[in-house]
């Protein structure tokens, strides 16, 4: 996480400031990450959470201000930015981060935000070594060695496959921020998709040979196959962007992969966490909840921007605008199939906890 100093205090903090009018509150915040940290990126339109805290203004009085926090996925650092010479900025791990600021509510949040259980997976050994070669996830050796006879290597599988909606999430937002080669972030969602694909195949081949399973096996075949919808999806919106040999897009489109690329790091967390569900109950029901609350949101981003291509093209250029409307559907079939694996989740915690 990055951090900059505040200019009175020289204290750490996040990049904020005031609302800027009739900007929505993520835009805003994604133009005072580039002014007070100079970096840019993708942000997303659904909120992490917010704090509060005391500020004092000009004029001396101390007020407490309230704080929406949204992420944003850096994917360039200036080297000059409008506030360079009165701040310092610095990356910190989220632990760090957490233990540099001062507001107990942004302390919590930043905790929250982290996916210790997803990093703690990355670190275990366990992934389908082919796939891991293939898409360059991490190594996880011996995982047929270590593979327990009669309860299946299910949660590896999840965590792999999870990994791969990260990475095509990710190269799906490339894309459509207009960074680099498209084709190269094109060929990058087909590829995962074909590894997802692979660990999908995996996970039924074991579901049938397997006899004691960790959840039903109709909890298991519908969880994997609602993850794989989105990659589906995902490589479904890529490929009608190829066809259309679209390169320009409108901001609700991007606002809808910053939703994507949220939703599939939501999941990531959440997979590791399926290990011991009674345990973790509670914290699987905060990412669904929030699973649920983004597909809402980006239901009404949707909307927008159906109105908006539809306003500037649907008379003029018929054309123009059946193309937005088929990648909006991709777009909107990918978190759709993100709220699919909330509610599967859900499921489990219910059968479980």
């Amino acid at each position: 996480m990055l951090l900059v100093t505040s200019r009175g205090s020289g204290r750490w903090v996040i990049p904020k400031g005031n609302g800027i009018a009739g900007t929505p509150g993520h835009a805003a915040a994604a133009i005072e990450a580039e002014e007070e940290a100079g970096v840019r990126g993708l942000v997303c339109p659904v909120p992490l959470g917010s704090f509060r805290y005391r500020k004092r203004k000009g004029s001396g009085a101390s007020l407490m201000v309230d704080v929406e926090v949204y992420p944003l996925a850096v994917t360039d650092e200036l080297e000059v930015w409008k506030e360079a010479g009165q701040r310092e900025r610095s990356w910190f791990t989220l632990s760090e981060a957490a233990d540099k600021v001062d507001e107990a509510d942004l302390r919590e949040l930043m905790r929250s935000f982290a996916p210790t259980e997803f990093q703690a997976a990355t670190r275990r050994t366990g992934v389908l070594a082919q796939v891991a070669h293939k898409s360059r996830i991490i190594h996880m050796s011996a995982w047929f060695q270590r593979l327990l006879p009669k309860t299946g290597n299910f949660f590896e599988l999840f965590e792999s496959h999870a990994q791969t909606i990260v990475a095509g999430a990710d190269a799906l937002a490339r894309l459509l921020q207009g960074i680099g080669n498209p084709q190269d972030h094109i060929r990058e969602v087909i590829e995962r998709e074909n590894d997802g694909d692979q660990i999908i195949r995996e996970t039924l081949r074991t579901v049938r040979e397997t006899f004691l399973t960790p959840f039903d096996r109709s909890a298991i075949t519908s969880l994997i196959g609602s993850m794989d919808d989105a990659i589906d999806e995902m490589q479904a919106a890529v490929q009608a962007v190829d066809l259309y040999e679209v390169r320009e897009f409108e901001q609700e489109m991007k606002d809808m992969a910053a939703i994507i690329v949220d939703a599939a790091r939501l999941t990531a967390e959440a997979m590791p966490l399926l290990r011991d569900v009674g345990r973790n109950g509670t914290r699987l029901h905060e990412l669904t909840e929030r699973l649920v609350r983004m597909e809402n949101h980006a239901d009404e981003v949707h909307r927008q921007g159906l109105k908006r291509a539809f306003r500037e093209h649907g008379e003029k250029a018929t054309i123009k605008f059946i193309v937005a409307r088929e990648i909006y559907k991709h777009l909107e079939q990918i978190v759709d199939a993100f709220e699919d694996v909330a509610n599967e989740i859900d499921g489990i915690v219910i059968d479980h906890a």
